[in-house]
C-alpha cells in the first residue's frame, strides 16, 4: 500500500485533483513539476523546467507537457488534460485514471477499455533528463501508443504567445528528434528506447489557461507549439521509455539509466521519509559549488534560508556530508563579505543584517552532530571573525549600541525575514531594536564564548562573555514588557503586537530571558498564535490581522506577514516549548505534527509549502515546496525523537 495514493474518485474530480501537484528536481537546478492529472496549472508547470545561463538568471519551461495517445482497433483515446477558457478542461485523458501513487516515482494508472496502461516519471539527478516509463500491463489486440509533445521555450515568469519566429524544423537524432524553437536556448532532445515514427506537423494550440496565475492576478493565458507526433506500438508487459533532455542519449542506456535512479531515491512510504525526500530536492550542485534552495519553483538561494534550513534539510536526516558540502561555498562567501571583496558565490540577500547571526545558529548546531572541537577546527575562525565584524561596526546596516544591543534601519530596507515590500518600502517596517536580531546576537556572543574556549583562546573568550552579559541585561530591560516581548523598540516606540518573532529569544541555546518570563512568551505564544500549521505572523487580536494569503500580488504582500501561518516557526517554537514543559510537552508536540503530516497528500505532494492561511482551513499558498518548512519540521522531528531516545534509556533497569 503506497503511503500517498488516490484514487479514481478523487482523480475525476478536478476541483480536488487539480490543487494537488507533485514536484521532482535533479539537485543542480532543474525541475519537473505539474499536476496528478498531468494538467499545468501555473505558469512554473513544466516537465523540463532548466536554467539557461546563456540567456537569464531564471529557469526555463522547455517541454511543458506530452499527451499520451492510446490507440486500438483505429479508436484513438487521449490521455491528456488542459484547461481553456470558459472553465472547459479538453480532451479529459483524466476520466481513464484509475490509480495515481507517489512512492519511488510518481506512478499513474490508466484504463481505457482492455488497456491497462501504467506511467512512470523520473528526473536524473545532476543531469537535464526528465524519463517518462510506459508499461501496458494488460491489452487483448494490438497498441499504438502516441506521443505529442507540447513545447514552450520561455523563462518561467513569461508566458509563450503564438509567433512566427519559433523554429519548427527538427534535426533527427536515434530514435528521435532534436528541436530549439529561439536562439540562446539549448536543443531540446526527445527520443525513446525503441524505434517510433515521427510525423512533422508543427502547430500551435491556443488559449491554454493556468487557474493558479489567474488566482494570483497575473496573466494565465498561452499558446504552446506542437511539432508533430511520435507513434510506436507497444505489447503486452513491455516497457517504453521517454526522454527529454537537453542533451541526446544512446537509448539503449535507458532502462539501464533509469532504473539506477530508482535505486538512489528515498522511498516516500512514511512522513518523515517524504520529508528528507523534499529536503534532499532542495539541493544544488552548480560548477562545483554547493548550495540549498529557498523553495520551488521560484526561489533561488537566499542566504537567509539557506542557513536557517541547512540544519534541517541535512543533519536531522544524517547527511553531514551534505552540510560540510553546502557550509564549505557558504563560508566562501561569508569571509568574502565580511573582508569586503565581492562575495562571487551565487548566494542572495547576505548582507541583509540577521544573515551572520542565522549563520552563526547553523554552525551551533552542527555540534550536536559532531563535536565542539570539530565545530571549532572547521568553523571556528569565521563565527569569531562574524562576532568581530559587527562588534567592530562594519556591517553596512548593523550598529552596536553603547548598551550592547544591536540596531538595524528597517524603513527603507527590509531587515528580517518579514520582508515583504510595497514601492520598494518594508510593509512591515520592523526598525531599530528587532527581537529576535538581539536574540540571536545574544546566542552567538555565548557560543561564541564557547568556542574560542575550544581554540584555547581565553582572552577572547572573556572579552565575549563580557559582552554578553551587557547585551543580556539591556535585552530584558528595553523588550520586557512584563508579560512578553515588544517586536521591535525604536527610541521612545515600543511595538506591542504580539508577533513570532520573540520565541526565539525562547528557543535559542542561550536565552537572555528568567525562567518565568520565558514560560509567559510560551504561553502567549500558544494561545494567541499556534495552529495545526504552525504559528501566525500576528495575534488574531490585533485590528491589523489580515489572516488570507489570497487576491493581488500587492494584497497578498500586505497580508504576508500580517496573520498568515508560517510552518518554519514551528522549530523554534517546539524547542521552546519543550524548553519549558520539558518531557510532558513531548505528546503535545507530537499531536501537532499531525497537522503537517496531513499536508503530505494536500497541495505539492510529500512536502510542505511556503505559508497558510491565519484562520480554519488553514488553506496553503506560496511556494510549493519551501526549504524552511521542510526542514523546520524535520528538525521537530528530530528533536522528538532525542528527547524519547533519553527517557527510554533513563527508563531501562539499573543493571
Amino acid at each position: 500500500m503506497s503511503y500517498l495514493k488516490f484514487d479514481k474518485t478523487l482523480l475525476t474530480n478536478l476541483q480536488k485533483s487539480l490543487r494537488k501537484e507533485i514536484l521532482r528536481t535533479n539537485k543542480s537546478g532543474a525541475y519537473s513539476a505539474n499536476t496528478i492529472t498531468d494538467c499545468n496549472t501555473r505558469k512554473y508547470h513544466g516537465l523540463l523546467v532548466v536554467p539557461v545561463p546563456d540567456l537569464d538568471d531564471n529557469n526555463h519551461v522547455l517541454l511543458s507537457s506530452l499527451d499520451e495517445t492510446v490507440i486500438q482497433h483505429g479508436a484513438e483515446f487521449n490521455l491528456g488534460l488542459h484547461k481553456y477558457e470558459d472553465n472547459h478542461f479538453s480532451p479529459n485523458g483524466h476520466k481513464y485514471i484509475r490509480e495515481f501513487h507517489f512512492d519511488v516515482a510518481a506512478r499513474t494508472i490508466y484504463r481505457v477499455g482492455g488497456v491497462i496502461l501504467e506511467k512512470e516519471r523520473i528526473f536524473i539527478s545532476h543531469d537535464n533528463r526528465y524519463l517518462i516509463k510506459y508499461t501496458l500491463l494488460d491489452a487483448h489486440s494490438p497498441t499504438t501508443l502516441r506521443l505529442r509533445p507540447f513545447l514552450a521555450f520561455r523563462s518561467v515568469n513569461d508566458l509563450c504567445i503564438a509567433n512566427n519566429n519559433a523554429n519548427t524544423g527538427y534535426t533527427e537524432t536515434e530514435n528521435g528528434i532534436g528541436m530549439c524553437l529561439y536562439n540562446g536556448y539549448p536543443t531540446l532532445f526527445m527520443q525513446t528506447n525503441k524505434r517510433n515514427d515521427f510525423s512533422h506537423q508543427p502547430d500551435w494550440y491556443h488559449g491554454i489557461e493556468y487557474p493558479k496565475e489567474q488566482e494570483r492576478g497575473y496573466n494565465y493565458k498561452e499558446d504552446l507549439l506542437i511539432p508533430g507526433y511520435f507513434e510506436l506500438s507497444i505489447a503486452k508487459g513491455e516497457s517504453i521509455i521517454f526522454s527529454a533532455g537537453t542533451s541526446p542519449i544512446n537509448t539503449k542506456e535507458l532502462k539501464a539509466l533509469y532504473d539506477a535512479e530508482l535505486e538512489k531515491r528515498t522511498v516516500r512510504n512514511s512522513f518523515f521519509n517524504s520529508l528528507k525526500n523534499a529536503a534532499q530536492q532542495f539541493y544544488l550542485k552548480r560548477n562545483g559549488d554547493y548550495y540549498l534552495l529557498a523553495g520551488y519553483p521560484w526561489f533561488k538561494s537566499r542566504a537567509r534560508d539557506e542557513f536557517v534550513a541547512l540544519p534541517g534539510c541535512t543533519l536531522a536526516i544524517d547527511d553531514i556530508a551534505t552540510f560540510e558540502k553546502i557550509m564549505a561555498t557558504a563560508l566562501v562567501a561569508v569571509n568574502n563579505f565580511i573582508t569586503g571583496k565581492p562575495v562571487e558565490k551565487a548566494i542572495y540577500e547576505l548582507d541583509s543584517p540577521d544573515v551572520l547571526l542565522w549563520f552563526i545558529r547553523t554552525v551551533q548546531q552542527y555540534v550536536k552532530a559532531t563535536s565542539i572541537e570539530q565545530t571549532a577546527q572547521l568553523y571556528g575562525e569565521t563565527v569569531l571573525q562574524v562576532i568581530s565584524f559587527i562588534r567592530k561596526q562594519n556591517h553596512p546596516n548593523l550598529f552596536l549600541h553603547e548598551n550592547g544591543l544591536l540596531y538595524t534601519n528597517g524603513i527603507q530596507t527590509a531587515v528580517s525575514w518579514m520582508n515583504a515590500v510595497e514601492n520598494n518600502r518594508p510593509i512591515t517596517p520592523r526598525t531599530g531594536y528587532v527581537v529576535e536580531i538581539n536574540a540571536l546576537w545574544y546566542n552567538a556572543l555565548k557560543f561564541g564564548a564557547e568556542i574560542a574556549k575550544a581554540r584555547q583562546d581565553e582572552y577572547a573568550a572573556d572579552l565575549i562573555d563580557y559582552q554578553s552579559e551587557m547585551t543580556r541585561q539591556s535585552f530584558c530591560h528595553l523588550f520586557w514588557n512584563g508579560t512578553y516581548l515588544h517586536d521591535y523598540v525604536d527610541g521612545d516606540y515600543k511595538d506591542w503586537e504580539v508577533r513570532p518573532n520573540m520565541i526565539f529569544a525562547v528557543a535559542l541555546p542561550y536565552s537572555p530571558l528568567e525562567k518565568a518570563q520565558q514560560k509567559s512568551i510560551v504561553d502567549i505564544t500558544t494561545r494567541e498564535l499556534l495552529t495545526p500549521k504552525g504559528l501566525r505572523t500576528l495575534s488574531p487580536k490585533s485590528p491589523f490581522y489580515s489572516p488570507a494569503y489570497v487576491g493581488s500580488m500587492l494584497e497578498r504582500n500586505r497580508n504576508y506577514h500580517n496573520g498568515p501561518v508560517w510552518p518554519w516557526l514551528t522549530g523554534a517554537f517546539a524547542e521552546a516549548y519543550l524548553k519549558i514543559y520539558k518531557r510532558s510537552g513531548v505528546s503535545f508536540m507530537e499531536r501537532m505534527l499531525i497537522g503537517f503530516e496531513s499536508e503530505m497528500s494536500e497541495l505539492c505532494l510529500g512536502t510542505l509549502s511556503e505559508l497558510h492561511d491565519g484562520n480554519p482551513p488553514f488553506a496553503g499558498h506560496g511556494a510549493m515546496s519551501f526549504a524552511m518548512s521542510v526542514a523546520e519540521i524535520l528538525r521537530t522531528l528530530k528533536l522528538l525523537e532525542t528527547i524519547e531516545q533519553s527517557i527510554e534509556q533513563t527508563q531501562q533497569p539499573q543493571v
